[in-house]
């Protein structure tokens, strides 16, 4: 079987490389949840990382990688379904479908246009220089103050309503993709799928409501 050409070879590459995402964004919301922990919790954090050096792009670049051929075969098999189903089997299709499951490529491309503003914003700095770790003072233990970064940032509401949305569309893309993941590799099929359903919107809730807590917490100046 061809995986980069066959319609299931496709389906168990998005399966395999959604799951280490998936891998991904649990360990960065762990990081992220630091920034409760004050500005000791998450400078010690993002000095870490930095002190790994070069392993740390490694990574990123394998998960960019990881992200670009989940999101081309996303939209691949998305016109081809589309392309496929005849027009009488669109009522159907919509009883059996959720929304979540509906708007996958939508909410995956809100996720891709948000991965770049991120990286501009927080890894590369040039969204907002004025606030960025790289041009504010060195905090007590004369590390880069990427607490104040993320408080400054949050702080501003056009900021914090761009990740929040964002993050909506991260819960509704896992809602249907945990899911989708399980039943394409063949883990999980007829009345078993009914049980697995919910627990992945159970987990997309917990991933959505975390990630929203971060900028809602430190808007509303709970965190500051």
């Amino acid at each position: 079987m061809n995986l980069f050409t066959s319609t299931v070879g496709r389906k168990v590459l998005m399966a395999v490389t959604g799951l280490l995402l998936v891998l991904f964004v649990t360990v960065h919301l762990l990081g992220n949840l630091s920034v409760f922990a004050g500005p000791d919790g998450i400078n010690a954090y993002a000095k870490h990382l930095h002190d790994l050096g070069p392993l740390v792009w490694i990574f990123r670049l394998v998960m960019l990688g990881l992200f670009a051929i989940h999101i081309t075969f996303g939209i691949q098999l998305y016109l081809e379904n589309r392309n496929a189903n005849p027009e009488q089997y669109a009522v159907q299709k919509t009883l059996v479908t959720t929304f979540s499951a509906k708007t996958m490529v939508f909410t995956g491309l809100i996720i891709l246009v948000f991965l770049i503003y991120h990286l501009l914003h927080f890894t590369v700095q040039v969204t907002n220089p004025a606030i960025s770790a790289s041009h504010l003072p060195l905090d007590a233990a004369m590390r880069p103050d990427v607490f104040s970064m993320v408080v400054l940032s949050f702080q501003k509401v056009f900021i914090s309503v761009v990740y929040i949305i964002a993050m909506i569309a991260l819960l509704l893309h896992l809602s249907h993709g945990i899911s989708s993941w399980v039943q394409t590799l063949g883990w999980s099929t007829g009345p078993s799928q009914d049980k697995v359903r919910p627990f992945g919107k159970f987990l997309a809730i917990v991933y959505g409501l975390a990630y929203i807590a971060i900028p809602l917490f430190i808007l509303a100046r709970i965190v500051k």
